[in-house]
């Protein structure tokens, strides 16, 4: 990665920080009216789908204040699961550590700060692993890359792996409608994210593909933006 790169990668990682952050401090897990106000459906039945057995061990990569980890944590205490919880920020591991508390389920809720660009995934540990809204957080489509591959080798047999990835981004001054700059690591054409996702998964059997335009109300630089994205869902099993 030349200097230009590294500087705009800084760039990218302030500006979602201080967006991330302050959002996660302004509203509360299951907020009604934020994005945070219910966890992803598709997330939740394609757990109950998993059919390697008791108990059941999950990935969440990028699981920001727990708005899918939690209710899966739920799911697999039962039949003692774990839900290893990865992300960068560690503002948001304190939330979720609180609200996994809240939710009485801190008990089978791990927490690691990492970014998902480096994070070693253990070679066949998991039966179900999530990347909601996060590959797209991606140093780059080199490590994008490294990422899918590690999340291929780290899934059981019979496991599956649920990607939501916004592509084709824009983002726009809400009050003059000019387009900006997008400030994603990894802004890809839909097609071509769907044709990577395809090729490292081939062999495994898919169980949705999906996409659907997204707009959403954000900050930059306490300036309100609207990001337009396709969301595509890939849901995938392992052989």
């Amino acid at each position: 990665m030349n200097r230009s790169d590294t500087a705009q990668l800084q760039k990218i990682r302030k500006e979602e920080k201080e967006y991330h952050e302050q959002y996660f401090e302004d509203h509360k897990l299951y907020e009604e009216g934020t994005w945070l106000d219910e966890p992803v459906a598709i997330i939740l039945d394609l757990a109950d789908q998993v059919n390697v057995g008791q108990p059941m061990s999950i990935l969440d990569l990028g699981c920001g204040v727990g708005r899918n980890s939690i209710p899966l944590a739920q799911k697999v205490k039962p039949g003692d699961g774990r839900v290893v919880c990865v992300d960068l920020l560690e503002k948001a591991l304190h939330k979720l550590v609180h609200y996994s508390e809240q939710y009485q389920v801190r008990d089978v809720i791990y927490t690691e700060q990492a970014d998902i660009s480096d994070y070693q995934i253990a070679v066949g540990k998991f039966d179900y692993i999530v990347a909601a809204s996060s590959l797209e957080h991606c140093k780059s489509t080199h490590m994008l890359k490294k990422v899918i591959q590690s999340m291929v080798q780290g899934t059981k047999s019979g496991g599956i792996n649920c990607i939501i990835m916004n592509t084709n981004i824009e983002e726009f001054d809400a009050k003059t409608h000019k387009p900006r700059e997008a400030l994603f690591e990894v802004n890809m054409d839909k097609e071509k994210a769907l044709k990577l996702l395809r090729q490292h998964y081939e062999g495994w059997e898919e169980l949705h593909v999906s996409d659907e335009p997204l707009e959403l109300a954000i900050d930059r630089d306490d300036q309100p933006v609207l990001l337009k994205a396709d969301s595509l869902t890939f849901a995938v099993r392992k052989p």
